[in-house]
């Protein structure tokens, strides 16, 4: 039996200047079976005409076109394009380290691992540092992982898609998505969904990823303080229900709710917290 085929979905808008490094990363893998699907996101900038450079290059890399629709649209339809047994984000402007894909596989296959999810290196100009939270290699149960996640409920490391690895079977089973027209915590929302049918859950210790700090994201250019606080309330729903149907609720009802005094945060101050004068404890 061949080796499983990893699906990588890189969103992609006006991302030109960062983009090659990206790209180079996936080609640089030590692991060699996967497909990288681009989706194009209606840019405006070069970000198109390099994703098609790689796309005339290297068979492995497809290009998908489509308007300016959102970053959860445009991981949405990756999924739907996905043919991998396992499924990998990546965002346009960051990069891999070479052995992030073989070292997801591997712990992946040798533990049955539902999830994998692995440290990280938070980039900011010269800047890098090491982020994570859980510290040793482990197997948990979806309600061992729950427990971990409550000491640091709006962690980037528990949130967002970029650290971890997905089987695509239990995506498409339960038709899992990132909720359309949320540009900010899409991800979170998936992985609390995701989370309630994963049956264990690997830590991996060790940065496999690289996230740039950008001024100009997404986040940081689009958001108002109603529409963070708006968010902020949606995404506590996800995040009760879930510990309801772990049955984790009434024991943990005080943690449960920190999450809503606790800010998205990558190790500095999350925007919220900024906002409204909180601080998120530290991730390391």
């Amino acid at each position: 039996m061949g080796e499983p085929l990893v699906s990588i979905l890189v969103p992609v808008y006006n991302v030109a200047p960062y983009l090659e490094q990206c790209l180079d990363s996936i080609r640089a893998q030590s692991y060699r079976e996967f497909e990288a699907l681009l989706v194009n996101d209606g840019s405006d900038d070069a970000s198109p005409y390099i994703c098609r450079s790689y796309e005339r290059a290297d068979s492995r890399f497809r290009l998908i076109d489509k308007p300016n629709t959102g970053v959860s649209d445009s991981r949405n339809r990756a999924m739907d394009q996905a043919q991998g047994k396992y499924l990998q984000f990546l965002d346009g402007d960051d990069w891999l380290t070479p052995d992030a894909t073989d070292t997801f596989v591997h712990a992946a296959e040798s533990t049955g691992g539902d999830l994998v999810i692995s440290h990280f290196y938070r980039v900011a100009g010269d800047r890098v540092a090491q982020r994570g939270h859980i510290k040793t290699e482990r197997v948990l149960t979806r309600r061992d992982f729950a427990e971990q996640m409550m000491k640091a409920p709006a962690n980037y490391y528990y949130g967002v898609l970029w650290n971890k690895f997905y089987r695509r079977s239990i995506v498409e089973a339960h038709r899992l998505r990132c909720p359309a027209g949320v540009n900010w915590c899409e991800d979170f929302l998936f992985n609390l969904d995701y989370i309630e049918y994963a049956r264990l859950i690997t830590a991996v210790p060790r940065p496999l990823y690289y996230y740039r700090k950008r001024g100009d994201s997404l986040v940081n250019t689009q958001s108002t303080l109603r529409r963070t606080i708006a968010t902020k309330r949606m995404t506590f729903d996800y995040y009760k229900e879930l510990y309801q149907k772990l049955d984790l609720y009434e024991e943990q009802k005080a943690g449960v709710y920190r999450y809503l005094l606790s800010a998205a945060t990558d190790g500095s101050v999350g925007l919220l917290a900024s906002r409204l004068g909180a601080e998120e404890q530290p991730i390391l």
